[in-house]
């Protein structure tokens, strides 16, 4: 049965494959870039954020000689910032370690930052052919429907037993063709809700299609209720009109971006309480709260979180990182050459709106 789904997948690919970004000019850089983006974001969004990041940094050297913070401004908005991290620091490894070369082979590859089982068998295979499985969550699907897999998903034996199914279909000299037509056959045949099994060259092979189970395949754990969380930030601005940002720690979630400086709201704490206890554990710094100059919802991967941005004014001390990474006055032209989660960046721009606000209500606290 291997053989014959092989044959199917790569004949309906060589006809239905659609035409992306980086299945053009392929280069082992370019295959790289586009996996790590690809990691959990869809294809749609990730085709922007590809040319322009391409078109900074043209190749592994280009890339290894920006700066963190220039890597990340680019990346600002694709989410998922550790991956640019380590994208980035992998480059600095592959010059100077290999001759700019990226590791041919998925041993090799598992080795950089950030690479894991799914990027090194993507390279390896659609980069330089080696007869490895890649097998992401769309390809995952695929195979739990084709082989009637009940097992959750989620769970590492299910992983492996699927990267081993993969395996076996494998054909001699194209398992990176092999290993694209499976990604693509989940992600535009084979999808969670509504499957065109009419449309799909394995129907009449498929265990879910055949016994109607495809809405119950994958399975998977239950969903735990997603957390919610209040944070404040405080944005304080000078006589000049600069504004205090402070760098997040790099190990940190969305590490190496600015920030409004603050934190999440403690159990018993009002939003005031919070960022006077946060600036001083932060910045060392006393400040006093005026007014709430904005509110931004924002949802994460795993939590959610309502950021509430308040004019602040420091009362004693001068700004200096007890726990983030960099701490710096920056005018408000200054915040577009920085690197800042969406979030941050929508306080800016209540930030720009209030100062321009010509009756004064809006900043009349402290601003």
């Amino acid at each position: 049965m291997a053989g014959m789904v092989a044959d199917r997948l790569l004949a309906w690919f060589e006809q239905h494959a659609r035409d992306l970004p980086w299945r053009r000019n392929r280069t082992p850089y370019r295959v790289w870039l586009a996996e790590v983006m690809l990691q959990q974001t869809q294809v749609d969004t990730v085709i922007p954020y590809y040319e322009r990041f391409l078109d900074r940094f043209p190749s592994v050297e280009a890339l290894a000689e920006a700066s963190l913070e220039d890597v990340l401004r680019i990346w600002e908005g694709l989410g998922y910032y550790a991956r640019a991290r380590h994208l980035h620091r992998a480059a600095r490894e592959v010059v100077a370690s290999m001759a700019g070369e990226l590791p041919d082979c998925f041993e090799a590859l598992m080795e950089l930052p950030g690479v894991g089982t799914y990027t090194a068998g993507a390279i390896a295979s659609m980069a330089f052919g080696e007869a490895v499985p890649a097998v992401d969550g769309n390809a995952r699907r695929a195979l739990c429907r084709l082989f009637g897999i009940r097992d959750d998903v989620t769970r590492s034996a299910t992983k492996r037993r699927l990267r081993e199914l993969a395996a076996d279909m494998l054909p001699e000299g194209r398992a990176g063709a092999l290993n694209e037509a499976l990604i693509e056959l989940g992600a535009t045949v084979c999808t969670p809700r509504s499957p065109a099994c009419h449309r799909c060259p394995l129907g009449d092979v498929c265990r879910a299609c055949a016994e109607n189970e495809q809405g119950a395949l994958p399975v998977r754990r239950p969903r735990r209720k997603t957390p919610h969380y209040d944070v404040a930030a405080a944005v304080t601005v000078r006589e000049d009109g600069a504004v205090l940002l402070a760098q997040r720690n790099i190990d940190d979630m969305l590490g190496g971006m600015w920030e409004f400086p603050g934190g999440k709201c403690e159990d018993g704490e009002t939003l005031a309480q919070c960022l006077v206890r946060e600036m001083k554990e932060e910045l060392g710094v006393t400040v006093e709260v005026g007014r709430r100059l904005t509110v931004v919802a924002h949802a994460y991967t795993h939590f959610r979180i309502t950021l509430h941005g308040f004019w602040c004014r420091l009362t004693e001390g001068e700004p200096r990182c007890l726990d983030c990474a960099a701490v710096r006055w920056m005018l408000l032209d200054e915040l577009d050459d920085v690197p800042m989660s969406v979030a941050d960046r929508k306080i800016a721009g209540a930030l720009r709106a209030g100062l321009n606000d010509s009756s004064g209500g809006a900043v009349s606290d402290f601003a």
